[in-house]
């Protein structure tokens, strides 16, 4: 399922009402930036639903379209959206999963990461977050327990090796997140392997990728892109993806070398 087959959110409901307030008034989002005192951006991105208006811009754009406070109604439905509607099915997928295989070839898969590390993924964010959305994305992001659950889900995870060298927020926070990586890879429900750099072969080069283990004991693969993600559940697509997984796993690291290498990592080595 793509984020457009997803059915619409209060986000998107927001940004609707609110475009078409707008034009009814025939205004440019160019002018009312200048009405609201925020940029034509941020307005852009608010109506197409891919940005969650805080509530100061949700009462001057209510004022100054004349909406008599039907923008305002929505404000407590959206503050409690912590992921982008598109990603809600993940998350709730996720949370129930029985097991869960990663492939990580840019950043840190979201249940491995730091409370810092993760600030610094959302403060990398283009077009960038106001801090308030930064500490709302981190929050949701440290709710997520699947790592932690009872009964515990099988997780295995593979990183590429320049994933582990990126010193995203920072030396100190990059070290603080290779040590929280040792510690969940000595979870006896985790296996954490390395991708080298050197591998000359590499099964992976499309990019990152999710398979999940429904409790129904189905497999579904989940896609990340620039815009959006999708899932794949179409058997013989899903087999491709399990297959791929797989030698990608042989490729990589034993989870003995990994840890290994990671240690190397903090300790300066290559």
């Amino acid at each position: 399922m793509t984020r457009q087959d997803q059915p619409p959110s209060s986000l998107h409901i927001f940004g609707i009402q609110s475009r078409f307030l707008r034009e009814r008034r025939g205004l440019t989002q160019k002018e009312l930036a200048q009405r609201i005192t925020y940029s034509d951006s941020l307005i852009a991105m608010v109506e197409r639903g891919e940005r969650s208006p805080q509530p100061a811009y949700i009462e001057r754009v209510d004022e100054a379209l004349g909406a008599n406070g039907m923008l305002a109604v929505l404000a407590p439905h959206m503050e409690r959206e912590d992921h982008p509607h598109w990603a809600q099915e993940y998350v709730q997928l996720e949370a129930e999963a029985l097991a869960l295989h990663v492939y990580s070839t840019h950043v840190l898969h979201g249940l491995l990461q730091t409370e810092e590390y993760a600030r610094a993924v959302f403060r990398s964010r283009c077009p960038a977050l106001d801090e308030e959305d930064v500490e709302r994305a981190v929050q949701a992001r440290m709710e997520r327990k699947l790592l932690t659950r009872r009964p515990p889900a099988r997780l295995t995870f593979v990183l590429e090796e320049s994933v582990l060298r990126r010193t995203i927020g920072g030396l100190t926070v990059r070290d603080g997140q290779l040590r929280h990586l040792l510690t969940c890879a000595a979870l006896p429900h985790v296996v954490l392997q390395v991708m080298p750099d050197s591998r000359e072969t590499h099964a992976g080069l499309d990019g990152p990728m999710t398979l999940l283990e429904t409790p129904d004991h189905r497999t579904i693969a989940y896609v990340e892109g620039q815009r959006g993600s999708y899932f794949v559940s179409k058997p013989e697509e899903v087999s491709v993806i399990t297959h791929r997984y797989g030698i990608i796993r042989s490729q990589a690291l034993s989870p003995e070398e990994s840890t290994e290498h990671i240690e190397r990592s903090l300790a300066g080595g290559s």
